[in-house]
């Protein structure tokens, strides 16, 4: 059978998409004004030489979830989260195990298999009883009735193995959350850093909420960052401006505290205007609402730069989503006035994790949290090989009748 190739009209369609949003232009000025937090906010990179004197802990939070079915209708389902900790430029180890490698924190559950639609059920009480959800169940007040927090029913939730795991994880990412604000060892001051947004969908705000009023209660810093979002389209072109203005007309002029020039950076954020949230998130309001009641989470998205790599431009900008309490303290009163203080100190701070890694501009410990917990495909292929060989050595089953249960059909077309 011929290939059928992608009509010639849809490519054409998606690349006038793309460049008619990346080139928007909405009219967010170069130069900032230090009243307006919609505008550049520039600052110097904390110097190299600096970065680790800090007694701050920073926590990483990242989840993951993968799954493969077979013909026979057999299917593995597994999800993960966990977390990482840095202080002074070195991991600390947050678990109790001896392991010299493993020096973070994670969970994983036990039931994996699905064979029936009551195993999807069993995933789902499975994760309602690990130690740290029950304590954020607790904390919410709804151990007698979980789902009261949860925007859909067990039911709904467990309708396929995908819906399911992706809830499991982002419950239990949350829980982690909460566990670690919690912790002894976790100070005011210190940072907890998450991938993506601080949005959950799967929870309803009211419950969400109270984890960001929590954390900022105890001074605990709490922000979701991103490389990922269609905010970095909409304001490709604001991004391109700003870059260039820093490097091409501010650089020359700045007094920098650094003297080394190869040290001399320019950081810059700002919050992100509603404008361009709405076109970034089209029929998305409740996601983007800048409020604790009528929308997602506890969240106020802002978008950094916290390094400079020369000519990539874009791909040093980060989109992250401060928490609404430590932003706009007066939220709760509807006061809107923004904690700019607190804003330009935190992502400063942030410049501490972004300098000396494998991806400049992104904060090093989530990058060792995703890859302390990512579920890849070879993570996969590694538990089917376990699986197969437990089978094997200790329900003694024929080698043939194993590898027909794993046999993937689509690898015979």
């Amino acid at each position: 059978m011929s290939h059928k190739e992608i009509p010639d009209a849809a490519i054409e369609q998606v690349a006038k998409h793309i460049n008619s949003r990346s080139n928007k232009n909405y009219g967010i000025p170069v130069v900032g004004n230090d009243s307006n937090v919609e505008t550049p906010q520039v600052f110097e990179i904390i110097p190299f030489d600096q970065i680790d004197n800090s007694e701050r802990r920073f926590y990483a939070v990242d989840g993951s979830y993968n799954s493969e079915q077979f013909y026979n209708g057999l299917s593995i389902g597994i999800y993960a989260a966990g977390y990482v900790c840095f202080k002074e430029g070195k991991q600390i180890r947050v678990n109790q195990l001896d392991d010299p490698v493993i020096l973070g924190k994670a969970y994983y559950p036990e039931n994996i298999l699905v064979a029936a639609p009551n195993d999807l059920l069993s995933i789902y009480d499975e994760l309602l009883d690990l130690e740290p959800v029950k304590k954020l169940l607790s904390f919410w007040n709804v151990l007698d009735d979980p789902s009261k927090a949860f925007a859909y029913s067990r039911e709904t939730i467990c309708t396929n193995l995908s819906t399911l795991l992706s809830f499991c994880q982002e419950v239990l990412e949350l829980a982690l959350v909460f566990e670690i604000a919690s912790l002894e060892d976790t100070k005011p001051g210190d940072f907890i850093l998450r991938d993506g947004t601080l949005r959950p969908i799967q929870i309803k705000q009211e419950y969400s909420v109270q984890i960001g009023k929590y954390v900022s209660s105890k001074n605990i810093r709490i922000l979701a960052i991103t490389k990922q979002s269609p905010i970095k389209m909409e304001l490709s072109y604001t991004f391109k401006q700003i870059d260039t203005y820093l490097q091409d007309q501010l650089k020359p002029n700045y007094q920098f505290s650094a003297k080394d020039p190869k040290r001399q950076k320019l950081c810059c954020w700002f919050e992100v205007p509603e404008v361009v949230l709405e076109s970034a998130y089209r029929g998305g309001g409740m996601f983007i609402k800048k409020d604790i009641r009528g929308g997602r989470g506890f969240g106020l998205f802002l978008v950094a730069r916290l390094d400079y790599v020369e000519k990539l431009q874009n791909y040093d900008w980060v989109v992250i989503d401060m928490n609404i309490f430590d932003a706009i303290p007066g939220i709760e009163q509807k006061e809107l006035a923004r904690n700019r203080a607190m804003l330009e100190s935190t992502t400063r701070e942030l410049t501490r994790l972004t300098q000396e890694h494998y991806i400049l501009g992104y904060p090093y410990p989530l990058a060792e949290a995703h890859n302390f917990i990512s579920l890849k495909r070879n993570f996969k292929e590694q538990l089917i090989s376990r699986l197969k060989y437990s089978l094997y050595k200790d329900q003694r089953m024929d080698h043939v009748e194993i590898e027909n249960l794993f046999l993937d059909m689509h690898d015979r077309f």
